[in-house]
């Protein structure tokens, strides 16, 4: 369970770096600073490029484009399920682009984290999973 959490906190970080609605993210601090510090925006905006390919590609291999859309209209479904029952509104455009973070962090997380979890569910080993020594 920890690796699970470890690996959807890691996306949410990832795309809370990249963006969200305070301040303090990759995309508002390098329109602030691309022209003075060029070469560093350049280098950051790789590294987190370079999470991205991670996550998308491991969460393309193991779910795919379905398991994607799967997971994200599960995770939109609870949203309206909250909205509906009055837990959650969106009236506030912060807030809304947090729960976008978050569902968007969930699909990632889970994708990278699927084989794991159908490990446990199924008690089925993938051949990654072996250990050759």
């Amino acid at each position: 369970m920890t690796q699970i959490l470890l690996r959807w906190a890691f996306a949410f970080v990832l795309l809370t770096l990249t963006y969200n609605p305070t301040s303090l993210n990759y995309v508002a601090w390098a329109e602030a600073n691309y022209s003075e510090s060029l070469p560093i925006v350049l280098l950051l905006g790789l590294i987190l490029l370079v999470g991205y390919i991670v996550y998308l590609r491991a969460t393309l291999r193991s779910i795919g484009v379905f398991g994607m859309a799967l997971v994200a209209a599960v995770v939109g479904a609870l949203i309206w399920v909250l909205i509906d029952w009055g837990w959650l509104t969106l009236d506030n455009p912060s807030l809304n682009l947090w729960i976008g973070i978050l569902a968007t962090s969930l699909v990632l997380g889970i994708g990278l984290s699927w084989s794991l979890i159908r490990r446990r569910l199924s008690g089925q080993v993938d051949i990654d999973d072996i250990d050759e020594g």
